[in-house]
């Protein structure tokens, strides 16, 4: 740990706020992943990156909200993809930023530089979503490419006979690779540019899944999904999808100013913040709220923790969705959905009902038969629904999700809280 003569003043945030007042000292390698238990929770940086994260999501809310209420259907269509292509980098990038404040001491002023150096980079590609495919690919690309690929050849140095090392050599070839791919999607434009970017951050995240295989080099136990602390990324994930819910609540407010104050514009609202709490309280009762207990009680952490981050990058996608359906019909809460809409305001808490499936089947080794029921009959009705107004959507989809919740509190009655079983 630390002594009287490694500590003193960092000289980039006050100590007091941060409780960061120690400096690079002797053995720089094995300190970067000392960690104390007053550093565990989430510190003052990462809580800025956090905010950066609100903005870019909500931008990303706004561009696919532009072009899914176009009056052409294949504009329409073509925005869907352009959510999952626009928010999985974002996304991606704030799950290798937690990875990296979860294994390094944030204490630290080499990981303080790279958490501000991803938090900059996301609000630059948070500022060319509007443009991000016709005008500012490069602008959304870069700032992706050089942290992806920066960051770990910034930290192999100190990581010599560690782990961490092997799994960032592979990572940074793996990343290497697919900046071609990100590139060259910024040399084309429009549907081209967002298949060619779609194709690059799947090459990322099943690379990711895989560990990074490279020939001649066996894959270490080691991955992306690691967890060093057994605390801090269970925190950061609840974090994480707060952020999203945050995000849907900015975006349904922002939107609801500048359309007219009617009866239909302010049922949506009030839908819209009602299934929002649903869907906070869908997640943290009860397997979000004993995450932390259940990472505690897994006998593996690498396949907990790869279990655990795809279930709550579906969750995110999934309130994402929400969030666009919501702004859709509260811009058009009359006559007949387009069916992109439908997919938006059912698929979205579809697929969060999906993620919360995963995370309960690593939590308590379970499968949600209540969650996938509520699956069906969102998906079953998006066929009346299509010869129905638009506010139905937001209604059928609020009503779903409060008979999860209901049936959920029913399940618990009478009983004590339930102890995690994790799955691995």
């Amino acid at each position: 740990m630390y002594d009287a003569q490694t500590s003193g003043e960092l000289g980039l945030l006050p100590a007091s706020m941060s409780g960061m007042g120690y400096r690079e000292g002797g053995g720089q390698g094995q300190d970067l992943l000392q960690r104390r238990e007053d550093v565990r929770q989430a510190n003052f940086l990462e809580l800025f990156v956090d905010l950066v994260l609100v903005f870019a999501l909500a931008g990303v809310v706004s561009r696919v909200v532009r072009d899914i209420g176009s009056d052409d259907p294949v504009v329409g269509w073509r925005s869907t993809a352009y959510l999952f292509v626009l928010a999985l980098p974002l996304i991606w990038l704030w799950i290798t930023t937690a990875h990296i404040t979860s294994w390094f001491d944030p204490r630290r002023r080499k990981i303080q530089y790279i958490v501000l150096a991803s938090a900059f980079g996301m609000l630059v590609m948070a500022s060319s979503i509007p443009h991000a495919f016709i005008g500012r690919g490069l602008a959304f690309v870069l700032p992706y490419v050089i942290l992806q690929v920066g960051r770990p050849l910034i930290l192999m140095p100190a990581l010599r006979g560690h782990p961490l090392r092997q799994m960032y050599r592979r990572s940074v070839l793996w990343f290497a690779a697919s900046a071609l791919i990100w590139l060259s999607g910024a040399a084309v434009s429009g549907g081209a540019r967002a298949a060619v970017w779609g194709a690059a951050v799947t090459v990322d995240i099943v690379a990711a899944q895989l560990r990074w295989p490279v020939p001649g080099m066996a894959r270490p136990r080691m991955s992306a999904w690691a967890m060093d602390s057994k605390q801090h990324l269970p925190e950061r994930y609840q974090q994480f999808l707060l952020i999203a819910l945050g995000e849907t609540v900015l975006a349904v407010g922002t939107a609801f100013t500048g359309e007219p104050i009617t009866p239909a514009t302010s049922a949506v609202l009030v839908l819209a913040y009602l299934s929002t709490v649903l869907l906070w309280r869908i997640y943290f009762y009860r397997s979000g709220q004993v995450l932390a207990e259940a990472v505690v009680a897994t006998k593996d952490l690498y396949a907990a923790g790869r279990a655990i981050g795809l279930a709550h990058i579906i969750m995110v996608l999934g309130i994402v969705a929400s969030a666009v359906g919501f702004e859709i019909v509260l811009i058009h809460p009359d006559g007949r959905p387009e069916p992109a809409w439908l997919l938006a305001s059912l698929g979205g808490p579809a697929l969060f009902l999906y993620g919360r499936i995963r995370l309960e089947r690593v939590v308590f080794n379970r499968l949600s038969l209540r969650r996938v029921a509520a699956i069906a009959v969102l998906a079953v009705a998006a066929i009346p629904l299509y010869f129905a107004p638009p506010l139905a959507t937001s209604v059928l989809a609020g009503l779903v999700l409060l008979a999860v919740a209901l049936a959920d509190a029913h399940h618990a009655a009478g009983r004590p809280p339930e102890a995690p079983s994790p799955a691995h």
